[in-house]
């Protein structure tokens, strides 16, 4: 299930301050135990410039890694599915649109409970919309639009001092954005090179039935 590099690139188009699709951030602070130490919830644009564009960095680097490489398409089964599963959670997050912290400590409670790490970190949550406009048969765009596709990225950095994110080291795009279309069924993972492998990954929190 190969994802399309184009896709993605399509996405990061409207990752910059002047084409910002994103109008939430969420987030949690958590030790290296997977103990929560503090959490935040705001408005995209209320951030300062500066902070709005490390967090767009920090978001791009999902969709913008290396696809199929690092970034790779994985499929929600029936079994994923089902009530109580954190498919149901990240369904009901989009659809909130990050609002709901209730929601959101459920999610950093069950991730600190799998995720190992070397040290403190942070699980960055972004809550995105897309006007997808159609394409014409010279795959030149129209005004009209297709569809608008909701989206969350998570993305999970290293933090070092005073909570300053490293590079990303793992995250999602979920729903996948396939065929320039949400596919609530599939999820892109994305996991930074060097740490493949790594035990208690992203990939063991969404799929923990298995």
């Amino acid at each position: 299930m190969a994802i399309n590099r184009e896709d993605m690139l399509e996405l990061t188009r409207r990752m910059t301050l002047k084409r910002n699709c994103f109008d939430r951030i969420a987030g949690a602070y958590l030790d290296k135990e997977g103990f929560v130490d503090g959490t935040f919830n705001k408005h995209f644009h209320r951030l300062s410039l500066k902070d709005q564009q490390i967090n767009l960095d920090i978001a791009k680097a999902v969709p913008f890694s290396d696809t199929n490489v690092q970034l790779k398409e994985y499929v929600f089964g029936e079994a994923d599915r089902k009530p109580g599963s954190i498919w149901q959670l990240l369904m009901a997050l989009k659809e909130c649109g990050l609002k709901n912290d209730a929601m959101l400590d459920v999610f950093y409670e069950e991730f600190g409970k799998i995720y190992r790490s070397h040290g403190n970190y942070a699980v960055y949550f972004f809550h995105g919309s897309y006007d997808v406009p159609l394409k014409a048969s010279d795959k030149e765009s129209l005004w009209e639009s297709e569809e608008v596709y909701q989206f969350l990225i998570c993305a999970v950095c290293p933090v070092s001092g005073d909570y300053e994110p490293g590079e990303p080291e793992c995250g999602f795009l979920f729903p996948a954005f396939k065929d320039r279309s949400s596919d609530t069924d599939r999820i892109n993972i994305f996991q930074a090179a060097g740490t493949f492998g790594k035990a208690g990954g992203v990939e063991a929190i969404l799929f923990s039935h298995k």
